[in-house]
């Protein structure tokens, strides 16, 4: 594989711009949605083959959906593959904020969880979950929490790009080489704000938004305050998925690129002795690839997709 570039600045924009195969004439999306708790339904795009052979949750990063780029480009290779996949929207994400009265958290995987219990009971089938960035981390979190309750509901999981430190990438987003993914970020979320004060001003104040200059500064008056953190700091601390990288009981794939400019690549050197210890967990570590970026010279351009892809197949003839 041959770097289209070697910057991950470079590789991060590019991953974000470029365009994505088409999936939607051979393999139509159909828009489910899912009712997760009382008052809360979040949406899910779902495409599938005839006769899948197993199911793919696909959980896309912050302000994405499931139309983000790699959400849609790992989507045809896996349904090349005969999975069907389930392009989940994080809550309020995709159109759906009329749907639930609060929104999503880095560490939320009730929603999640609850899509795929009814996949599971619907189909019967092996069901491989793979996230991107902010979704990543739900992803891994999520199957650490089934690990340690011994609950068998996955197959494997996988996570690229992941913030499995929540305040370390939070400091490293505030870095001033980082500044343009900062305001980006921050924009998108003080916009959501703005739509939720629409209808419940009593619970979304704007006076704060003015203030903002960060994502931690976010995290700290609204994340904290509306999801029961208390403050920024505890809500990394509690919500980082670093922490349950041991109880993950399924195969895990984990890759990150070292000049991913949001995530420290020291934050995966300090949770080694983590990954070593789990025998789950495999570890894929490449020079050059950005922040969900990942684009290649020659063919295949999205080169971590056909990775991701044999690596679920493999579980999937495993499990059969």
């Amino acid at each position: 594989m041959k770097p289209l570039v070697h910057n991950g600045h470079i590789q991060t924009i590019l991953g974000n711009f470029w365009q994505r195969p088409e999936t939607e004439r051979d393999f139509p999306i159909a828009r489910r949605l899912y009712q997760t708790e009382p008052g809360v339904q979040v949406g899910v795009d779902e495409q599938a083959p005839q006769a899948p052979a197993a199911h793919a949750v696909l959980v896309h990063g912050l302000e994405g959906s499931s139309n983000s780029g790699y959400i849609r480009s790992i989507s045809r290779d896996l349904l090349a593959a005969n999975f069907a996949v389930h392009r989940f929207n994080l809550r309020g994400c995709g159109g759906t904020e009329h749907l639930a009265l609060s929104n999503y958290h880095a560490g939320q995987t009730s929603d999640l969880r609850s899509v795929i219990e009814t996949i599971a009971k619907e189909h019967g089938k092996p069901i491989i979950l793979i996230g991107y960035s902010l979704g990543g981390n739900a992803s891994l979190k999520l199957a650490g929490e089934l690990g340690s309750a011994n609950q068998p509901l996955l197959a494997g999981v996988c996570a690229v790009s992941t913030p499995i430190d929540l305040e370390a990438c939070a400091d490293q987003l505030n870095t001033r080489s980082n500044t343009v993914y900062q305001r980006r970020f921050l924009r998108a979320l003080k916009d959501r704000i703005r739509r939720r004060h629409k209808t419940q001003p009593e619970r979304y104040d704007l006076s704060h938004l003015p203030k903002l200059r960060s994502i931690w500064d976010f995290d700290e008056v609204y994340t904290a305050k509306l999801f029961g953190f208390g403050t920024a700091r505890n809500y990394f601390r509690t919500q980082s998925s670093r922490q349950y990288l041991t109880e993950i009981a399924v195969p895990c794939l984990l890759i990150q690129a070292k000049d991913d400019p949001m995530i420290p690549f020291s934050i995966y050197e300090q949770a080694m002795p983590d990954i070593e210890a789990n025998p789950n967990i495999r570890f894929l570590s490449f020079e050059t690839g950005g922040h969900v970026g990942f684009l290649a010279k020659d063919p295949p351009r999205f080169w971590i997709d056909p990775i991701i892809t044999e690596w679920a197949v493999e579980i999937v003839r495993n499990k059969i």
